[in-house]
């Protein structure tokens, strides 16, 4: 079956963005399904970069379609700002669809985010304060509005009206803030709502007809399995679920269509925001790796947490997602270290453990096990098969396979498209 998904394997920003682009290059359908401007894809294309957040990667593919799917939350602004950028650089947006069942994020939305973690002080969880939990908070109680609403002026209008009469209420009464302007949000989203009407359809039927057409579907996976709601490190985690089993949910077909599970890992690991991580560099050592890996947020700009590669973490990743293969990134970060590590196991009490824990103050309390591997220390970025590397970095891979039980099908080792080593074909 001509379809892939492509997840996060750690806590996002593996460098999902190079692998998408380069898979969106072959793909006759894009589709985005689950999350929202949260997360972030840097693309470099043509020499060029760009970062995306709502928009799909296949954008940068002039056959292909773009979907919005249906478990994404859309905030107007970020979107058609993004839009406008990549039209401006002569980019064509004209096949871009955004689900009819997609919830919308407003402005109160963002200002319950930043009231919310305001509050809690040094115990909040790091949101972007994009707005997006509170918006799937209100898709959860049954009170959000979807883009299908905005289709209905007069209909809407009642709706967000009434919407933010109970948003002030909680702005006010429970964070003490002040309310916001009803009349200029009305307008404001009224405005959106006529120029987003032409991209809006139903786009379960579009992603199905295509899938049953036999057309290259690619699922493009945002954030990280160690963020989802139910199987990553709650509550350090999104507010959805960006493991294989969302992309089902999110875009409104069923598990059996998608073919391969591509899982999105760095050579290391790497963690923003706070919660438990095992084998975090505090050091010297973790201050070369992020900035080597230029470790900074694309859409906060907040430097991430480095370690050593975990093992464990992958492993756990492969077994919730069903992944077929693995595309390991930014292997060339590690050039330039005498001798690398990677951790096979927990030990937690005296003992060893294999798998990854619920329990947070456990796993806050788990040490690495580690296998030392010998580093290359020479420069792989001009390597474009993978004979050409060093022994020493197919050593590292080899063993990155062992610890993890799933095929290395994908080997990057720069940000180009050029610097990608296909081992086994997807799509």
């Amino acid at each position: 079956m001509p379809t892939a998904a492509v997840i996060g394997s750690q806590w996002g920003d593996e460098g999902k963005g190079k692998i998408i682009d380069y898979l969106a290059t072959r793909a006759d359908m894009v589709v985005r399904s689950q999350g929202g401007n949260n997360a972030g894809h840097t693309v470099v294309a043509d020499g060029k970069k760009h970062a995306l957040h709502l928009i799909p990667s296949g954008v940068l593919n002039p056959a292909a379609d773009n979907i919005v799917g249906n478990g994404v939350v859309l905030d107007p602004e970020g979107f058609f700002d993004e839009l406008d950028s990549l039209s401006s650089q002569g980019i064509d947006t004209s096949r871009v669809y955004v689900s009819d069942r997609a919830h919308i994020v407003f402005d109160y939305h963002k200002e319950i985010d930043r009231l919310s973690e305001l509050k809690k002080g040094a115990a909040g969880i790091g949101t972007t304060l994009k707005g997006i939990g509170p918006c799937y908070a209100d898709k959860t109680a049954r009170v959000g509005i979807r883009t299908c609403d905005m289709l209905k002026p007069a209909s809407f209008r009642e709706k967000l009206a009434a919407r933010i009469d109970d948003a002030n209420g909680l702005i006010v009464k429970i964070y003490g803030g002040e309310p916001m302007d009803k009349a200029q949000m009305i307008e404001k989203y009224a405005a959106y709502a006529e120029r987003l009407a032409p991209y809006i359809r139903d786009t379960g039927v579009l992603v199905y007809e295509a899938i049953r057409a036999g057309k290259k579907v690619l699922f493009e996976g945002a954030q990280g399995s160690l963020l989802d709601l139910d199987h990553g490190t709650y509550p350090y985690v999104t507010s959805s679920h960006p493991v294989s089993g969302g992309f089902t949910i999110g875009s409104g077909i069923g598990g059996a269509s998608i073919g391969e599970v591509v899982g999105i890992s760095k050579a290391y690991t790497t963690r923003v925001g706070a919660g438990p991580f095992v084998t975090e560099l505090t050091g010297d050592m973790g201050d070369l790796i992020r900035e080597r890996g230029h470790e900074y947020g694309t859409t906060t700009g907040r430097p991430r947490r480095c370690g050593w590669f975990d093992g464990v973490v992958v492993r756990y990743s492969a077994r919730i997602n069903g992944t077929t293969g693995t595309a390991l990134m930014l292997l060339d970060v590690l050039d330039a270290f005498e001798e690398l590590y990677i951790c096979e196991a927990y030990e937690y009490g005296g003992k060893r453990i294999e798998h990854f824990p619920a329990d947070l103050e456990m796993l806050d309390a788990c040490k690495p096990v580690y296998r030392a591997i010998g580093g290359w220390m020479q420069d792989i970025t001009s390597c474009r098969t993978y004979g050409e590397l060093p022994e020493a970095a197919r050593a590292y891979v080899a063993a990155v396979e062992e610890a993890t039980g799933v095929p290395v099908k994908i080997v990057s080792v720069g940000p180009g498209r050029e610097q990608t080593i296909v081992r086994s074909g997807i799509l």
